[in-house]
């Protein structure tokens, strides 16, 4: 208890007077006098302080002036129902108490409301149904057999079904028929129907019960007038009336009139009203309740059906058409939900992607359409994203990849309403896009090329990888399957030329450069790699001369008159390089008189010249053969090969001409010579030449026949072919000395 009263104590000094007026409270229709509404706390340590109620909307004596009591600058206020109040929400189920708190010279004033509820556990039997004299309704002796009498509405029914019946005796000839009334409280005539029945009276004692506990008993008394002609009509059969939302209950909408004697008015549609009512006697419709559209659902148009009856006669009566319309008092902005729009998407979102929903209403019209519009900020043009009603949605422009990523978007939705004056709303919305890595990083394959002389740390070339990840080209190089031979740079990509190379080894190299990127996703751990194909060439260099087999050659050769014939081949290459075959052959020395020339590798003796008829002596020529290389590579190197040959004049005798040959090696080892002699044949011009020059040798020398006869019998012996083999001396020059024939 001590502990209770000091937080009232705290709570009084830290809010002193109606902290957070105006105050609201829910209280159900079946609570009675004496009820508390609602206690207040205040601090007031100097004054003795009041708390008066100035007024209620609509006016009522059902609540008690408010108490206050307390001690030591303490005071606790209370606001109660009075001993007349019969609260019923179908009646009032709204009121406002003006209430005024006092301390010292300290005034202020707040507002208080009461929300009466229905009640749905209560059968109210109230009204005149309920007393002793009961309810009489009047009713036509031409009503139609099973029309609708009378609706029994009880407060705190609401929409459950209770069970209702006549209980008192309905026997003929008394009545003609009996009444029904069925779980909704609609009392109906009798199937035969009232006709005949004038100025009778029928007693209906109705019980209703609502379970097992809740039961009430009423009377009602049907008295059947006859049906004279009626006089009753309405100005206006029908009309509309449109009025404010802001309008208190008990404000007057508008006021029907019709003519007829001693009329009173009801409302038949809706029954029951919960917005309106009307005065019985004055034909005044007042509103019961706030129209607040937002909290009201269906209060924006109401149609009733007014009905005027004669008071003493109610047959006589007549229905007018009322259209009630609640405009719209625009107040209030928009209220949105989310009140700011913050979000993260991916670069890959695909288009339409929803980033987020608003949910907007106007506190001034409930359900009234609104207007939304996305407007950009940073940047001012973008075209990322779009709003397709009230959800924002991604436009298919997301590519962080481009110039001038979009990593952040700035814009804003402005709702607005569409009441007078217009009131609009504000969304911030802030859109930051994450990138991604999306393409994998390439490089275009390349070819290098490098000598095979170049030393350790040799710049080969630069590899260039692309990547349109944002941001560009961020990547690392590096060689699969990590070949020592090259090196490459791991940020800037160029290829070094670590250990030696051999082009005669291995002329050519690929390595494959791997790819791998960083720091183009939100996730740092996601990388991407692409690989290309790098291709070394190795430039040759020349480095070996030609070398000839045999470097010297010795050969003895038997020329005819102006024939031209084969001496040898000169035959070289470069064992290091067997690639390497494009030699040029030269001769260089000892070619006097021009008599030999090369044919490519081949040495040809040409002696095309017609000399005398008799044999020249015997010469020996020393060539010197020039032999360089011809590739590409530079510098060019050469040899030279010595080839001495012997040349010996024809003979013209039976005796086949020979060709000796000797050749030395750079050993200077003794060699086998293989010496080949053929026989002679003469050419058909010499044939010819010969003839002649004997016959007139034979005409003009008679004295020489026999010598020349004698001379062709040695011509005319048999021809023969001398095969053999002579080995030579290494240092014998002359042919024939130091060989021995086998």
């Amino acid at each position: 208890m001590m502990m209770l009263r000091l937080l009232e104590f705290l709570f009084a000094l830290l809010i002193p007077v109606f902290p957070s007026l105006p105050w609201s409270t829910d209280i159900l229709e079946s609570k009675g006098p004496g009820t508390v509404l609602q206690t207040f706390l205040f601090n007031c340590s100097s004054y003795m302080p009041t708390l008066e109620l100035l007024s209620v909307k609509p006016p009522t004596s059902f609540f008690n002036k408010p108490s206050l009591q307390g001690q030591k600058g303490l005071y606790r206020g209370k606001v109660t129902l009075s001993s007349s109040a019969r609260l019923d929400a179908l009646a009032v189920n709204y009121y406002e108490l003006q209430l005024r708190y006092t301390c010292g010279n300290f005034v202020v004033d707040g507002s208080f409301f009461v929300h009466v509820l229905r009640d749905p556990g209560r059968i109210h039997c109230t009204g005149a149904f309920a007393s002793p004299a009961g309810e009489f309704i009047y009713v036509p002796e031409t009503v139609t057999p099973g029309a609708l009498l009378y609706t029994l509405l009880l407060p705190g029914l609401g929409g459950q079904r209770a069970q209702m019946n006549i209980t008192s005796a309905q026997d003929p000839p008394v009545f003609p028929g009996p009444f029904s009334i069925d779980e909704h409280g609609l009392l109906r005539a009798p199937s035969q129907g009232l006709r005949g029945q004038a100025q009778k009276t029928f007693q209906l004692q109705i019980l209703v019960s609502l379970g097992k506990s809740q039961r009430c008993k009423g009377m009602l008394t049907v008295k059947v007038l006859p049906a004279p002609p009626s006089h009753v009509s309405f100005l206006k059969k029908a009309q509309s009336i449109t009025i404010a939302e802001d309008l208190v209950p008990g404000s007057e909408v508008v006021q029907v009139q019709a003519r007829g004697l001693n009329l009173l008015y009801e409302i038949i549609s809706p029954r029951p009203s919960p917005l309106y009512s009307i005065g019985q006697a004055d034909g005044v419709v007042r509103t019961t309740a706030p129209l607040d559209l937002v909290r009201v659902q269906g209060a924006v148009v109401t149609k009733l059906q007014v009905k005027a009856f004669e008071r003493l006669r109610p047959w006589a009566s007549a229905v007018s058409d009322l259209t009630v319309i609640v405009r719209a008092v625009n107040q209030r902005p928009p209220r949105c939900h989310p009140a700011l729009l913050v979000t993260q998407i991916p670069e890959t979102a695909l288009e339409g992607t929803v980033l987020d929903t608003l949910t907007c209403v106007d506190p001034d019209s409930a359900g009234a359409p609104l207007d939304y519009q996305l407007r950009f900020h940073s940047p001012p043009d973008s075209a990322s994203l779009r709003l397709r009603g009230r959800t924002l949605e991604v436009n298919a422009t997301l590519d962080c990849d481009a110039p001038g990523a979009c990593f952040q978007h700035l814009a804003s939705i402005l709702v607005s309403d569409g009441g007078q004056p217009q009131m609009t709303a504000e969304v911030p919305v802030l859109v930051m896009v994450t990138p991604v890595n999306e393409f994998s990083p390439s490089c275009m394959p390349h070819t290098f090329r490098v000598r095979e002389d170049a030393g350790p740390y040799t710049l080969l070339g630069s590899i260039v990888g692309t990547d349109v990840d944002h941001p560009r080209n961020s990547l690392e190089y590096h060689i699969s399957g990590g070949l020592s031979t090259f090196a490459v740079d791991r940020l800037s990509g160029e290829l070094h030329l670590l250990g030696p190379l051999d082009y005669e080894q291995q002329r050519l190299y690929r390595i494959v450069i791997l790819l791998i990127d960083h720091s183009q996703d939100w996730d740092l751990n996601s990388h991407r790699s692409g690989s290309c194909t790098i291709t070394i060439e190795v430039e040759d260099v020349n480095d070996h001369a030609p070398e000839c087999e045999p470097p010297f050659q010795e050969l003895t050769i038997y020329t005819a008159l102006g024939r031209s014939m084969e001496v040898t081949k000169v035959s070289c290459w470069i064992p290091q390089e067997p690639q390497r075959l494009t030699l040029s052959y030269s001769i260089m020395g000892g070619n006097s008189q021009s008599r030999f020339r090369l044919q490519g590798t081949i040495l040809v003796y040409n002696d095309t010249v017609l000399g005398p008829p008799w044999p020249e002596p015997p010469s020996t020529h020393e060539l010197l053969i020039h032999v360089a290389d011809m590739g590409p590579s530079t510098p060019h190197l050469s040899t030279t090969a010595t080839i001495i040959v012997h040349l010996v004049p024809w003979k013209a005798s039976t005796v086949a001409t020979s060709t000796h040959q000797s050749t030395v090696s750079s050993t200077m080892t003794p060699l086998i010579v293989t010496d080949v002699e053929a026989f002679w044949k003469p050419e058909p011009w010499f044939v010819v030449v010969l003839t002649a020059t004997g016959a007139v040798l034979l005409l003009a020398l008679g004295w020489l026949l026999g010598r020349i006869l004698r001379s062709n019998i040695l011509m005319a012996e048999p021809k023969m072919s001398v095969r053999g083999e002579i080995t030579c001396s290494a240092h014998s020059r002359e042919p024939g000395v130091g060989c021995e024939a086998k």
